[in-house]
């Protein structure tokens, strides 16, 4: 008779969404018996919750499940869940005989015997086993990440999330504010694939982000919106996000040039995203931005990279992620023709790259000498409403202030993307 599991080591890679997700498994391991271990050696349960939103992200699932399969031991087993299992899950059964165990989206993980997936499927249907309403522990940080919806009901020409997480799938704003109130947080970062649409599923219902912010704001110091679709970004949205006190615009762009965003199925263009951010510089002039880039899609023009750096040079974002295009089986994208050669992908992602590093620099440089108010995340570590945890810059504070609480402290110094406080 096997002995069953007392003790398990949980990896995840990927986006703040995957981060909750490994949160709410790791509530349901520990209501299972199971306690955590800081190393897969030390584990009877090794689980990867793996990425595949990109090539080097899912080379990176690859590395890390034979990198922990090496370090468990003998009778351990191992876990993949995550966007690997549900994308490519006969693939990786096929080709990677040291996992145990694939556990897709809406699969409880068997931490002995056989557990039997549950696919989400082109469907809004809740799962049997649903992480996206599975209680969650108190956060050990006093910041948490909190997912308000499940998929994406737009068609992006490059993105393959619908196929794989499916359709929007918002959770009502008593489930988003009871999840808020377990976990303790003097911070809450809201995420999903289209936040601005929560509420608003296939084209049903309102939307209810702004209510939501309002009531996620009456329980917690500080609430972040991340990705943000820039078309339904509303003034009474943005009034809504500054009156929160962390005037922070995470803007999902990906390109500003109007033929480039035609081929991805994309709203918008340089003009009209640089009037969106002076209307709310013009309504907050603290706000911070950031964005993210594609690099080498298919038909990308000298036109389309020049449009792009003017766009860079004129926007003074605070922070930027500049990606090389990734072809997606499934997608719009897949189809078009006008590849970009990767050594001219490469030239025009480090031409990017090096324009926004001295833009933040010189961004951060001018905060020396003023006074700001942070959260100390860790001895040492804080943030102010700047920067989003995990992504962006921290602040280096004296270690005596006390871990999840806010201070006043004078920045002294800037170190490229970070900061220097007394």
């Amino acid at each position: 008779m096997t002995t069953p599991p007392t003790t398990y080591f949980l990896e995840t890679l990927g986006c703040p969404k995957n981060q909750v997700d490994s949160d709410k498994l790791e509530g349901t391991l520990v209501a299972d018996g199971l306690r955590a271990v800081d190393s897969a050696e030390n584990a009877d349960v090794v689980v990867v919750n793996t990425c595949a939103f990109i090539d080097e992200a899912r080379q990176e699932s690859i590395e890390t499940i034979l990198a922990l399969s090496e370090q468990r031991r003998d009778g351990a087993r191992l876990v993949v869940t995550g966007c690997m299992a549900e994308r490519h899950g006969e693939e990786l059964a096929a080709e990677l005989p040291e996992i145990d165990q694939i556990a897709p989206f809406g699969a409880a993980l068997a931490t002995g015997g056989t557990a039997v997936p549950v696919r989400l499927g082109p469907t809004r249907r809740a799962p049997d086993f649903d992480l996206l309403n599975l209680p969650r522990p108190v956060s050990a940080r006093p910041w948490a990440y909190v997912k308000i919806a499940e998929g994406c009901d737009r068609a992006c020409g490059f993105c393959a999330i619908p196929t794989f997480r499916g359709p929007q799938r918002s959770r009502t704003i008593e489930q988003i504010v009871s999840e808020v109130d377990q976990l303790q947080a003097r911070e809450i970062v809201l995420v999903a694939q289209d936040l601005a649409a929560y509420g608003r599923d296939q084209g049903v219902g309102e939307r209810q982000i702004i209510p939501l912010v309002e009531a996620v704001a009456d329980r917690v110091d500080w609430v972040r919106l991340l990705y943000l679709y820039p078309s339904d970004l509303s003034d009474a949205l943005i009034d809504a996000i500054c009156a929160t006190g962390v005037p922070y615009f995470d803007l999902s762009l990906q390109h500003v040039s109007a033929p480039l965003m035609r081929r991805m199925r994309r709203w918008g263009d340089a003009e009209r995203f640089l009037a969106r951010i002076d209307a709310i510089r013009a309504r907050e002039p603290d706000a911070a931005f950031r964005s993210n880039f594609i690099v080498g899609y298919p038909g990308e023009t000298e036109a389309d990279h020049d449009a792009l750096l003017a766009f860079v040079e004129a926007a003074q974002l605070d922070w930027c992620g500049f990606f090389a295009y990734s072809p997606e089986e499934g997608t719009y994208a897949m189809e078009l023709d006008g590849e970009i050669d990767a050594g001219l992908r490469d030239e025009r992602l480090a031409e990017l790259r090096e324009l926004q590093d001295d833009i933040t620099a010189a961004k951060r440089d001018v905060l020396v000498g003023s006074r700001v108010k942070v959260l100390v995340d860790d001895i040492g570590v804080a943030r102010s409403s700047r920067e989003a945890p995990e992504i962006d810059g921290v602040i280096q504070v004296p270690d005596t202030l006390e871990v999840g609480q806010f201070h006043e402290v004078t920045i002294t110094a800037a170190l490229g993307p970070d900061l220097e406080a007394t």
